[in-house]
């Protein structure tokens, strides 16, 4: 059998596919600056989405990651993406009989009471059908689509060239990085037996928590390419908008847990807080679901964040810039300091703000999009900045959060929430919990 990992031919049919439209679009692009002639981002975008029409993997996920980096892409072309992501549909059943086949035998059915036809979910990296084991418990399978690791590798080859579009756009922000971490986090999508891991990490680190849910991992039904874990029951988090308000108070609650808990107290970060990666249960505790995305960081980062967070509280520039330079930014003047901090002071003000309240209180009903613009013109102004690798995914779950509970409506007093994750800070306590978790566990740091 013809390995799937980044066959040559793969790889020459998505360049076919893709680089033909992407090229064709830069050309014209290129022509539109040549010769002087008005240029229409929104028109260029829906061209893209047009070539790109149909296509599954990376580009897909592309457009959950950089929907909430500010200046990531230009706005039209992350809407056009997302028309795609939603778009997407699920591969056949003649498809799934050969996918399973080759990952677990010809007598894959018998290892198995039911198998669902019928995909439960589509991705843009594989989708997940319901299934029920020999002993009459409820799964999950998630099976990749064929070829793509070699469609990894040609579209992040097209990602180049967009964001080099992008570049020659709008130069102010310089996203070589940004590309660098997207390259590294959807490579490790690809790893199932990764992803295992890190739902193993996961489990570990919420053993004790009531209001967290982690599947369990099926070994014996799991591959590279297949991922069987057990099927978590419950609604998705849009429904709770109209419970009663107490009831999105706790949901808000288990959302913040989920994902800075292990932020604060292990250096893991789930990456990926987009609506399908979790559902709810009757009592408002939060099923955690999809571990591709996850991210390991070093303590000196978690102690920038908490730095800048103190930064803020204390109004002192002086810290800030010493924050920002310990998350990777460079070359700092105090003018750029000062653009930062408008993004800064609005994700951490409900964290310093000392009450019940809304997440975001301006009324505007989207979660951070008039505070990039208005950082993104000043570091224009200012001539442009470079963004770390490590602000890419701490970036997006903020933002990512932020939106789902502005969706919900939740009322809590963020300001207590977070002095309770940090309180006992210590980098050196934060290095050791994480060097002994993850050898326990068997995850691999990020690359």
């Amino acid at each position: 059998m013809v390995s799937e990992n980044n066959r040559m031919s793969g790889r020459v049919r998505r360049y076919a596919r893709v680089g033909t439209s992407v090229g064709g679009l830069a050309a014209r692009m290129a022509g539109q600056r040549y010769l002087g002639m008005p240029s229409s981002p929104a028109k260029n975008a829906a061209e893209l989405r047009r070539a790109l029409g149909g296509l599954k993997g990376p580009l897909m996920k592309v457009a959950q990651l950089l929907a909430t980096i500010p200046d990531g892409l230009p706005k039209d072309y992350i809407e056009e993406l997302r028309v795609l992501q939603s778009q997407a549909p699920a591969m056949g059943w003649a498809f799934v009989k050969r996918r399973m086949r080759s990952e677990l035998g010809t007598d894959w059915q018998s290892r198995f009471k039911s198998f669902e036809q019928e995909a439960a979910a589509a991705a843009s990296l594989g989708q997940v059908h319901r299934a029920h084991s020999l002993d009459s418990r409820l799964l999950a399978c998630k099976l990749q689509y064929p070829d793509m690791a070699s469609t990894v590798e040609a579209d992040l080859s097209q990602l180049k060239m967009i964001f080099t579009l992008y570049k020659r756009y709008d130069p102010a922000i310089d996203t070589s990085e940004v590309l660098s971490e997207l390259t590294a986090r959807l490579r490790e999508e690809l790893d199932y037996v990764r992803e295992a891991l890190h739902l193993r990490l996961f489990a570990e680190l919420f053993a004790e928590e009531s209001g967290v849910y982690v599947p369990e991992v099926i070994p014996e039904l799991s591959t590279a390419r297949l991922l069987t874990m057990t099927w978590l029951d419950g609604a998705p988090l849009l429904d709770a908008r109209t419970a009663p308000q107490d009831a999105r108070d706790r949901i808000a609650r288990n959302l913040f847990t989920a994902w800075y808990y292990p932020l604060y107290h292990y250096g893991v970060l789930h990456g990926d807080p987009h609506l399908g990666n979790y559902t709810i249960r009757p009592n408002g505790a939060v099923n955690l679901l999809d571990y591709g995305c996850v991210r390991i960081l070093p303590a000196r980062f978690i102690q920038g964040v908490i730095d800048l967070y103190h930064a803020v509280q204390k109004d002192d520039r002086e810290l800030m810039m010493y924050a920002f330079e310990s998350w990777g930014f460079t070359g700092l003047s105090a003018e750029l300091t000062d653009a930062l901090a408008i993004w800064a002071k609005y994700i951490y003000g409900p964290l310093t703000d000392d009450r019940v309240r809304l997440i975001d209180e301006s009324g505007s009903g989207k979660f951070g999009g008039s505070i990039a613009a208005q950082t993104h013109n000043e570091i224009r102004r200012l001539g442009g900045v470079k963004l770390p690798r490590e602000f890419v995914l701490l970036d997006r779950s903020a933002i990512g959060l932020g939106s789902v509970f502005l969706h919900l409506g939740a009322k809590l007093n963020w300001h207590h929430a977070f002095e309770l994750l940090i309180e006992d800070f210590e980098a050196d306590t934060l290095d050791r919990r994480q060097s002994e978790i993850l050898d326990r566990t068997g995850v691999p740091e990020a690359a």
